[in-house]
């Protein structure tokens, strides 16, 4: 009984992860193994540095690597997919909770935590109802502008370790500003400690590209601030970290600080969401297979909820952990469960370490890592290929570094709003006409395609509803009035705009058609009719031919039974429907 529900459908609706694992190939393990051990190289390290970003201790940014990674292997779709702390969203947690925290750093643990809580549960809402449309909300433009501003902002922050100062001033604008100000402050063994690990990394990376650069200049650094008493000098270490497995716990909640966690951990989900989507979806495309927005959600969300209950904070999609699961051959989840178990280990019995390593080397790593962000490349094509989305990363990229993460972040979600909603509100419209081959295509500048003399066919590039439908209107009136013949007959295609009752709509509909009679002219709408002889029916409209509005089956029914069409037959119009046999049934089958 318990094998055939492994077995079945829905248990693999349940755990996707968990359901791919059981249809594991033996062969696969060899590779897998070998890429679970370059995942850890690169996450150890990394979540660290994250950790520190994030303002909570070393070991919370171990504890976000493990519990997640397990549960994503059995709820998530993507085979190569490696989930842990990302370094937008620690930036943004860090925005939030510094100031809310006040100096105090169990504080400020429990509100990390209270806010991972809120970003897995908003995530868990959106599988729910099926949001995981949003993987395309914000489009490309904003994110690349998101991006590219909050590794910045990571880089001028993180120049506070590796040049051993402390920023008086919250905003990025105010410290740029005072940055001359700063250069007496420099603290000269704290910038060498720094140089010492940029030289290892670079060093390494040039000697052993395949190897986890970042984690041996991690540990060339720490040998140095061992056995040079870097302490001593007033270098800045982690301390001591307490390893063992987290105390699962939940947050303390305090309602009057989860108000100001609640919008916040909405943005988190939102854009960790979609930076996870994108590295999910190009590895699984390049690897041949199809990934679950829906299930991809719920599966954020899951891993959320237990980073916030081993104590650890939010995560999302790591690009750079998934690129070197992909680049080593790793096949499955299994990368994921034999990683987090590999950390586990280390927490279990190696952090004493830990409390050596140098703030600057973890501020090294952190701006490396935030310096793969940046792209003003893709900015500046924007700017060739289109001004508007070249605006758009542009106005996201400054407001991220102008007003802050957080502000930026939801000035992003309501541009890719605002960009939705003029797309819908004013969508693009063309004129079809007929070629000589008699194809039914757009008329442009190409001039294949011409007008059927008296007859007007629409199309309207967006479904019509209450906000855009007296636009359509205004655009229909507009065409009709340009046309240098007057308009006996106007085809609509109702496919492609009437796709669901809107009373508003049928509203304008039956005052378009009164004021199209009136001046002669009788409108058709082709497609989708029983649909609209239903809402007519509801909306009082009346139809047929008798003065009524005329509906078609298709597009091919409503242009070949105007007398219109037939009449530039014979008129030489589209010779090869002329010739044919049965001009209708020609043209029925010429139609794009």
């Amino acid at each position: 009984m318990a094998t055939n529900f492994l077995h079945s459908s829905r248990f693999a609706q349940w755990f996707p992860g968990a359901h791919a694992l059981g249809q594991y190939q033996r062969e696969w393990f060899r590779d897998d193994l070998r890429a679970a051990l370059s995942v850890t190289a690169v996450a150890l390290p990394v979540a660290i540095a994250y950790a520190q970003l994030t303002g909570v201790t070393a070991i919370a940014g171990l504890y976000a690597c493990i519990l997640p990674m397990l549960v994503y292997a059995v709820f998530g779709t993507s085979r190569q997919l490696i989930v842990g702390p990302d370094a937008a969203t620690c930036a943004v947690i860090a925005a939030v909770v510094t100031p809310l925290a006040g100096g105090d750093p169990v504080r400020h643990w429990q509100l990390v935590m209270t806010m991972t809580l809120l970003t897995g549960f908003w995530c868990l809402l959106a599988s729910r109802f099926s949001f995981g449309v949003l993987a395309e909300f914000l489009s490309q433009p904003i994110l690349i502008g998101l991006l590219n501003g909050v590794a910045i902002t990571i880089i001028v922050g993180q120049a506070a370790n590796i040049f051993g100062f402390t920023y008086t001033e919250r905003y990025l604008l105010e410290r740029l500003y005072h940055s001359v100000e700063y250069v007496r402050l420099i603290h000269w063994p704290t910038l060498g400690v720094a140089l010492v690990t940029l030289g290892i990394f670079l060093l390494s990376h040039w000697l052993r590209p395949q190897w986890p650069a970042a984690m041996i200049a991690i540990a060339g650094a720490t040998l140095l601030s061992w056995g040079g008493n870097a302490v001593h000098y007033g270098v800045d270490v982690v301390g001591e970290t307490q390893g063992g497995l987290p105390q699962f716990q939940t947050p303390v909640f305090e309602l009057g600080l989860i108000r100001e966690l609640v919008m916040p951990a909405l943005n988190l989900a939102m854009v960790s969401f979609i930076s996870m989507m994108l590295a999910a979806r190009s590895f699984a495309a390049k690897n041949g297979y199809d990934i679950d927005a829906d299930k991809e959600f719920k599966a954020l969300g899951l891993a959320n909820i237990a980073a916030a209950i081993s104590q650890g904070f939010a995560i999302s999609g790591a690009d750079s952990r998934t690129a070197v699961n992909d680049a080593s051959g790793g096949k499955s989840q299994l990368v994921s469960v034999l990683s987090a178990l590999m950390i586990l280990l280390f927490v279990l019995f190696f952090t004493a370490p830990l409390q050596y390593i140098p703030a600057p080397a973890l501020g090294v790593v952190l701006v490396i890592a935030s310096y793969s962000l940046i792209d003003f490349n893709a900015i500046w094509r924007l700017l060739k290929r289109d001004n508007g989305a070249f605006t758009l990363a542009l106005i996201t990229l400054l407001a991220v570094l102008f007003i802050g993460i957080i502000p930026g972040i939801t000035l992003a979600v309501l541009l890719g709003l605002l960009q939705f909603i003029r797309l819908v509100m004013r969508p693009t419209d063309q004129l079809l006409g007929i070629s000589q081959k008699g194809v039914l295509r757009s008329i442009d500048a190409t001039d294949k395609a011409k007008t059927i003399p008296g007859i007007l066919i629409y199309r309207f590039n967006s479904p019509l509803t209450y906000f855009n439908a007296m636009y359509f209107k205004r655009q229909l009136l507009h065409r009709i009035a340009e046309q240098p013949s007057p308009v006996e007959n106007v085809v609509v295609d109702a496919v492609s705009c009437f796709s669901h009752m809107d009373m508003s709509v049928m509203s304008m509909l039956g005052g378009l058609q009164k004021q199209l009679r009136a001046k002669g002219v009788s409108l058709v709408l082709a497609g989708r009719k029983r649909q609209l002889l239903t809402w007519c029916e509801m909306a009082g409209i009346k139809t047929g031919r008798d003065g009524g509005l005329v509906i078609r089956s298709d597009l091919t029914m409503a242009v070949r039974m105007l007398p219109q069409y037939k009449q530039a037959l014979q008129e030489g119009m589209a010779p090869q429907l002329r010739k044919a046999e049965d001009p209708d049934q020609a043209l029925a089958h010429a139609m794009l």
